[in-house]
């Protein structure tokens, strides 16, 4: 799978085409979900036409897991993420999967939500990947700059933080691959969506490579970065 070293922070998000447009020839209903927006004060950028290929974009599916109505269900195998509305139905958004995403699996719930939070990196970050943590040691607030993007779930297990985040961003060429920086990332749009869909205590599951291969097939990256069961 491909990965795309992705630049944090302010002056440091690579920005070019989150600021464009929808380009003409997606459904009027798919470029209305993606456009732009003023949300808490700030702009949320329209997603380019060429980050919005039919498996990024946010859509009801069939649903063949076993979770209940309400559940969130991450894929980072396959990147995807469901949210079960009802017996073999979800919303399905697809997801960006970075190093720290990689390194989860099982259950957890939601016991924290925030709008356009804050962020610091852990100390591990930083001493993992210093050349990408080691300049926000001190946090960013909460705003565009912000790698959490316009809104984040934070996933506990047993009480304590997973340090696990479900957020948004506004690399939205990230969409639909595997990248270095970042736990689990959406569109802003899906973020906003999935953030006002969801309640304190939803709970989660993160499929393992085991699971993702039983229920969606193994899948091979293209060299157009789009995902299709592998042959």
């Amino acid at each position: 799978m491909q990965r795309r070293d992705l630049l944090l922070g302010a002056g440091a998000l690579a920005l070019t085409g989150c600021i464009e447009a929808p380009a003409q020839g997606l459904p009027p209903d798919v470029a209305a979900r993606y456009a732009a927006r003023v949300d808490g004060g700030f702009t949320v950028h329209a997603v380019p036409a060429a980050h919005l290929p039919p498996r990024n974009r946010r859509v009801t599916v069939a649903y063949t897991g076993p979770e209940r109505p309400g559940t969130i269900v991450v894929d980072p195998h396959a990147r995807f993420l469901y949210l079960v509305t009802g017996p073999q139905r979800a919303f399905r958004y697809g997801i960006a999967v970075g190093w720290e995403g990689r390194n989860f699996a099982g259950t957890a719930a939601i016991r924290r939500k925030a709008v356009w939070p804050s962020w610091t990196p852990t100390a591990n970050m930083i001493r993992m990947h210093p050349e990408h943590y080691a300049p926000y040691a001190r946090g960013l607030p909460g705003g565009p700059p912000n790698p959490l993007g316009a809104r984040a779930l934070y996933l506990y297990r047993g009480g304590r933080d997973t340090m696990y985040r479900i957020h948004g961003t506004q690399e939205t060429s990230a969409i639909g691959h595997d990248t270095i920086a970042g736990c689990i990332r959406l569109f802003n749009q899906d973020i906003i969506d999935l953030y006002d869909r969801v309640p304190m205590g939803a709970p989660v599951k993160v499929r393992s490579m085991a699971e993702s291969l039983r229920l969606e097939g193994r899948l091979a990256e293209g060299p157009d970065g789009i995902l299709r069961a592998a042959g």
